[in-house]
C-alpha cells in the first residue's frame, strides 16, 4: 500500500533582494506564480496535505494559496531551514506517511522528479532522508553533498563551514528532502544553531540519521530542475530557460516558429499541429490554438481561443473571453475582448469588437467600434451571419444587426438592424459648387494684406 504524501513547502523568506511589495514567491513565471507552478506538480501526486510556511508578507501569501487547497502555518521568525520545516510539525500532528520538503522560490521541480525521491525513500537500505543532490556549472556557495560512491550521504556541509577538500566537490545540496514523517521530526528534534550562522540547519538531519545507524540517501537532478530565484534576475534567467524549453517542445510537437526566440509562451498555452507563429508573438494565460491557424507579427494574445484555420495579425490584440471560429480571421491593429466571431468572419483591419457576437461569415469593415461602454455598465453587440459593416461605423450597444444586413459606412447604430436591411445613419453630404474656390481666393487675399 502506498504511503500517504505531505508536502511542505518553504516560503517564509523575505526576499528582499527582488526589492519589491509583492511576495518573492509571487512573481510570475511564465504567467503564473512561481509558488502555483510547485503547488501544481506536488497536487499531481495527490498529497494528502500540503502545508505552506509563511512568513513576511504572509497575507500575500495565504490569499494565493487558499484556493488551491493549500494549508499554512507562519514561522515569525526566520531562525533557518530546519526551524521553517519545524513550524508544520503540529499541523501534521499524528500524520503517518511521507514528507516532501520544497521551496516556493525553486518552482520547476518536476512530479517525476518529486515521485522519484519518494521511490528511494522506499528503496534499498530503507533511508532514514533522502537528499536531490545536482551539480551546477559554477557551485559557488552552494552546500556540499558528501556521499559515497553507492549515494549513501556522509554529510551535508554548508559552504561557509566546509574545508578546502569539501568545498571541492561537485555534488550539491538542493535543499529537497523526503523522510517519513515520524523519523523527520525525531531528527529535526536534535537540531542545535551551533554554527556559522547562528541557524538550525535543515542539513543537520543528515548527521544524526548517519551517526544513529541509519542510511541517508542522494539521488541526483539536472540543475535545471531546481534552479532558484532570489532576485528578478534570477528569475529572468529562469524564465528564458523555461521559455527556451518551451519553444523547443513546441516545434517537436509539430508548430512552426518562424523566429523561435521571440516567441513568449504562458505555462498553460495549448497549440495544435501545423500551428504557424512568426516573430514577435506573446501568449498570456488562457490560450488554445487549434490545428492549421496562424499567428503572424506582434500580436499578443491572452484567454483567448483561436480555431483551426483561423488568421490572427499581424499586430492584433486577443484579449480574455476571444473566441474565433473556424477560418476566421482578424488583421491589423484589430483588438477584441469578450467577443466571438464566427466561422469564416473577418474583422481585417482598424476595428474593436468588444462584449460582441459576430455571426459566420460576416465582414466588420475597417474603423468599426462596438461602443460597448457607458461608463457604468456593459452591453453587448450581437452581428448576424453575414452581415456587412461598412468602414468607420460604430454600433453603440445594446444593439443587433440582423443576418445578411449592412451597415453604410460611416454609420452610428444605435437601432436594431433587421436582417437583409440596410441601414445608413450619418448626416446627408451636401455639395456647393465654388465654394471651395472662393474661400480659398478669399483667404489668400487676407494673408496677403498682413
Amino acid at each position: 500500500m502506498t504511503a500517504p504524501i505531505a508536502a511542505i513547502i518553504l516560503a517564509a523568506g523575505k526576499g528582499t533582494r527582488m526589492k519589491s511589495d509583492t511576495h518573492k514567491v509571487l512573481h510570475p513565471l511564465a504567467g503564473r506564480p512561481m509558488l502555483l507552478h510547485l503547488i501544481d506538480s506536488v497536487a499531481a501526486l495527490d498529497p494528502a496535505r500540503t502545508i505552506v510556511v509563511v512568513g513576511a508578507g504572509r497575507e500575500q501569501v495565504e490569499a494565493a494559496v487558499r484556493p488551491h487547497g493549500a494549508e499554512t502555518v507562519h514561522q515569525a521568525e526566520q531562525l533557518g531551514t530546519g526551524h521553517a520545516v519545524r513550524m508544520a510539525e503540529a499541523a501534521l500532528g499524528g500524520f503517518e506517511g511521507d514528507v516532501l520538503i520544497l521551496y516556493g522560490d525553486v518552482p520547476l521541480v518536476p512530479t517525476a522528479t518529486m515521485k522519484r525521491m519518494l521511490d528511494r525513500l522506499h528503496g534499498a537500505g530503507d533511508p532514514a532522508v533522502v537528499v536531490l543532490g545536482f551539480r551546477p556549472p559554477e557551485p559557488g556557495a552552494y552546500g556540499r553533498v558528501i556521499a559515497n560512491p553507492d549515494g549513501s550521504l556522509v554529510k551535508i556541509v554548508e559552504f561557509k563551514d566546509a574545508s578546502e577538500a569539501e568545498r571541492a566537490e561537485t555534488l550539491c545540496n538542493s535543499g529537497l528532502m523526503a523522510a517519513r514523517a515520524q523519523d523527520l521530526f525525531a531528527l529535526l528534534a536534535q537540531l542545535t544553531d551551533d554554527n556559522a550562522a547562528g541557524e538550525y540547519y535543515l542539513t543537520d538531519v543528515v548527521g544524526f540519521a548517519v551517526d544513529s545507524g541509519r542510511l541517508a540517501a542522494v539521488i541526483e537532478t539536472p540543475a535545471h530542475e531546481v534552479e532558484g530565484v532570489n532576485s528578478r534576475g534570477e528569475l529572468a534567467a529562469l524564465e528564458a530557460s523555461w521559455q527556451r524549453a518551451r519553444r523547443a517542445r513546441a516545434m517537436a510537437e509539430g508548430a512552426t516558429l518562424i523566429a523561435p526566440e521571440t516567441v513568449w509562451f504562458a505555462h498553460d498555452t495549448r497549440l495544435g499541429r501545423d500551428v504557424l507563429i512568426e516573430p514577435n508573438v506573446f501568449f498570456g494565460p488562457g490560450v488554445e490554438v487549434a490545428d492549421r491557424a496562424t499567428i503572424h507579427a506582434f500580436s499578443h494574445i491572452e484567454g483567448a481561443k483561436i480555431a483551426s484555420g483561423a488568421v490572427v495579425g499581424p499586430y492584433a490584440r486577443l484579449r480574455p473571453g476571444t473566441v474565433l471560429g473556424e477560418e476566421a480571421k482578424v488583421g491589423n491593429f484589430v483588438e477584441i475582448k469578450k467577443a466571438v466571431l464566427g466561422n469564416g468572419a473577418k474583422a481585417n483591419h482598424l476595428t474593436y469588437l468588444g462584449d460582441a457576437e459576430v455571426g459566420a461569415g460576416a465582414n466588420i469593415g475597417a474603423g468599426t467600434i462596438t461602443c460597448n461602454y457607458d461608463g457604468f455598465f456593459k452591453y453587448r453587440t450581437n452581428i448576424g451571419e453575414g452581415a456587412f459593416i461598412g468602414s468607420n461605423s460604430a454600433l453603440v450597444a445594446p444593439v443587433s444587426i440582423g443576418k445578411d444586413a449592412t451597415v453604410a459606412a460611416g454609420s452610428v447604430v444605435t437601432q436594431d438592424v433587421e436582417a437583409g436591411a440596410l441601414a445608413i445613419a450619418r448626416g446627408r453630404q451636401e455639395a456647393r459648387p465654388g465654394w471651395g474656390t472662393r474661400f480659398r481666393a478669399a483667404m489668400a487675399a487676407r494673408k496677403a494684406a498682413k
